[in-house]
């Protein structure tokens, strides 16, 4: 290394000090100002900061003293990155401790990295905020460069999971949008007598017409210190339901009973379907693992709700004598009103799943088919 060029730099660049501070000052925050010294040796030194207050810190450095410093301390990693049998030697040397009171840096840490025959690189960091990258050619030229995108792809990572784990720790709560598609089931069904001419001992429902929507914002709270991954999970809900019967049967709600017949008259249905919307309030404990690089991986989740049922009706679609049909009829269909179960999700990374099932049954005691609701599918939410 010649020691002229980088001196020649560090005038150039302490010339330049207070055209760079008023540049920076009249433009935003956001924007970086750039120096760049083109040497004779065709290298280009570039300098970025972030604002006239970094720039200013330079003049603490006791630049004249630096450059010769400097000079010494790449020769010797140079050096060591010869003689060493690994692809990258980093060495640390600590300026402000060998002569205190002037003003040096406190650490200057040199990372050499051999690229191929006769070709190594070599990264110097003063106090972790100014950044020179030394890269020698097979012709022995040396460029410099300060710019950040020339971080090794591990810093880059290790800044990635810093930046990652701040957010962590400084977001305590959360608010998730939730949407679930997925199917009903009846489960626990007790099969009745036979009381009404055509009124069916069991209820079968078509698969894939009785769907399970669900729409909400559930709000994430962390339990305990800030890398914890258990949360708690509440939030307002409201979801749809559609029981579609199979074969050809319909709802019928009579003398104060809701029930299941045969049609017998000539339709043939095409949908029959019962439907109610409830509004529900889930409480659930979440357990929400993360990888190395604080990315989150598995997630489980489990609990109860609650909730109240704020319409039903039933839909008919039918074919009689050639001509297609519709009706729709509103009406409380002899359902339950309160609505308390178990719910869960599990997931991973992207991929989530959801299961609910309905503690009390669908119907209120004796006005229905005796029988309880499971919901699952799959989730998706985002924050």
């Amino acid at each position: 290394m010649q020691r002229a060029f980088l001196s020649f730099f560090l005038m150039v660049l302490v010339g330049g000090l207070a055209e760079a501070r008023s540049t920076a000052l009249a433009t935003p925050a956001t924007v970086k100002d750039t120096i760049v010294v083109r040497l004779p040796n065709k290298a280009t030194l570039t300098l970025t900061v972030r604002d006239a207050a970094q720039l200013r810190e330079m003049k603490n450095y006791q630049l004249d003293s630096l450059t010769s410093r400097l000079a010494g301390y790449i020769t010797q990693a140079e050096k060591a990155a010869k003689d060493a049998s690994t692809d990258q030697v980093t060495l640390q040397f600590y300026p402000d401790k060998d002569q205190p009171g002037k003003n040096l840096p406190e650490q200057i840490r040199i990372t050499t990295r051999k690229k191929a025959a006769n070709t190594n690189r070599v990264d110097v960091m003063l106090n972790k905020t100014f950044g020179v990258v030394v890269t020698t050619d097979q012709d022995g030229t040396k460029s410099y460069n300060t710019k950040e995108t020339n971080r090794t792809g591990a810093q880059r990572q290790a800044h990635r999971d810093s930046t990652r784990l701040k957010q962590l720790e400084r977001k305590s709560t959360s608010v998730n949008f939730v949407f679930d598609l997925g199917l009903n089931a009846f489960v626990n069904q007790k099969p009745r007598s036979i009381t009404l001419p055509g009124e069916t001992g069991s209820v079968d429902l078509r698969t894939e017409g009785s769907r399970y929507v669900n729409l909400g914002l559930d709000f994430v709270t962390r339990l305990g210190g800030k890398r914890s991954p258990m949360s708690i999970v509440v939030g307002p809900e409201i979801s749809f339901n559609n029981y579609m019967l199979s074969g050809n049967n319909r709802w019928l709600d009579a003398n104060g009973r809701t029930m299941v017949i045969r049609e017998t008259d000539g339709r043939q249905f095409q949908k029959t379907k019962l439907a109610s919307s409830s509004i529900n309030v889930p409480l659930m404990l979440q357990l929400q693992l993360r990888d190395s690089h604080y990315k989150p991986t598995l997630m489980l989740s489990a609990g109860g709700f609650a909730g109240y049922r704020i319409k039903s009706w039933t839909k008919l679609k039918y074919t009689n004598e050639g001509s297609t049909n519709k009706e729709k009829e509103d009406g409380s269909y002899n359902m339950e009103n309160f609505l308390y179960g178990l719910q869960g999700t599990i997931g991973y990374r992207g991929l989530e799943f959801f299961g609910k099932y309905n503690m009390n049954g669908l119907f209120k005691e004796g006005a229905g088919p005796d029988t309880q609701v499971l919901s699952f599918g799959i989730r998706i939410a985002g924050n």
